[in-house]
Formats: structure tokens, C-alpha cells, sequence
């Protein structure tokens, strides 16, 4: 990747050159606000903190690997036809987020969108041809993907999130 005068990667968003330059910081202060975010969410019935970055998002509650509890993260809404994409892009890091190896230990969770949840399965993207399309859509809605996909050594992962019967 070219540098930039000041040292920094070359043709980076301003989200993205934040999180090159601080990653432990970044990762830690992105950990505290993805919980209080969550929480407050939840708190108000999805009925508000339903944007980040101005961009919709939803909440996703899977049990823990090791706990077997709850846990919620807020992330970015996704739609693609009648199923949710998900990205494990945890902002470019080299590794995958917490949620993103619960997800798939569990094979799926609870999304909940506004006041409406529903349960659903996850399967993850290993075509080539349907990653490339699934990817589209995910930059078309959010378009700092990009930005981490650059920043990030492994291909990021894309998981599908499909209505699952009640």
C-alpha cells in the first residue's frame, strides 16, 4: 500500500486512517462504544441509537462460545433480498471480532430490527462469484468496507443471516 506524506496508508478514508494509526486505542474504545451502543439500543426497543454513521443498523444476539449468555452487538443493516449480511470486518483488524466466532460457533442468533425480532441461521459466503456479489451489495450500503478490506491482511468475511422458523 503507497504512504502518504505523513507516513499514513494512501487513499484511506478519515475512518480508515483513524484506525491505522491507533488500532489497540481504537480497538479498545470500539469495544466500550459497540457495548454501550447495544445496550442503549436495546434499552429503547430499537426505537433509537438505529443509525451509526448516519447509516441504519440492527442488533444481533448470539450466545457466547465459552458462557452460553447472551451477547448483542449493533451492526451495520444490511438487507439483500429477504436475508441480513454480516461482515466479521472488525474495522480492518488483523483478527475476526468476538461475535463473529460466536456466530458461527452457534450457527446463528436473534436479529432484532426497530421493535421486530425474529431468530436466524447464519451461513458464510465461500463462493467466489457469490462473495463478489454479497460484497457489492455490503459496500453499496456501507461504503467504509472498502477502507477495511485495505487496512486488513485477511479477505473479511461475509456470513448470510436468513429468517429461521419460529
Amino acid at each position: 500500500m503507497a504512504e502518504r506524506s505523513d507516513g499514513g496508508p494512501a487513499g484511506l478514508s478519515r475512518t480508515g486512517r483513524f484506525a491505522h494509526f491507533g488500532s489497540t486505542r481504537l480497538t479498545t474504545i470500539s469495544k466500550w462504544h459497540g457495548r454501550l451502543h447495544s445496550r442503549l439500543y436495546a434499552r429503547f426497543g430499537g426505537t433509537r441509537f438505529g443509525k451509526w454513521l448516519g447509516r441504519p443498523v440492527f442488533q444481533l444476539t448470539v450466545p457466547g462460545r465459552k458462557t452460553g449468555r447472551p451477547r448483542s452487538v449493533v451492526l451495520m443493516y444490511i438487507p439483500d433480498g429477504d436475508d441480513l449480511l454480516v461482515s466479521g470486518s472488525f474495522g480492518g483488524h488483523p483478527k475476526p471480532p468476538n461475535w463473529w466466532g460466536n456466530l458461527l460457533a452457534a450457527g446463528g442468533g436473534q436479529a432484532r430490527v426497530g421493535h421486530e425480532s425474529w431468530p436466524v441461521t447464519a451461513r458464510v459466503v465461500t463462493d467466489d462469484d457469490e462473495y463478489a456479489a454479497r460484497w457489492r451489495v455490503m459496500v453499496a450500503h456501507y461504503p467504509d468496507f472498502v477502507t477495511y478490506q485495505a487496512l486488513s491482511p485477511r479477505r473479511l468475511p461475509i456470513a448470510v443471516l436468513s429468517r429461521a422458523a419460529e
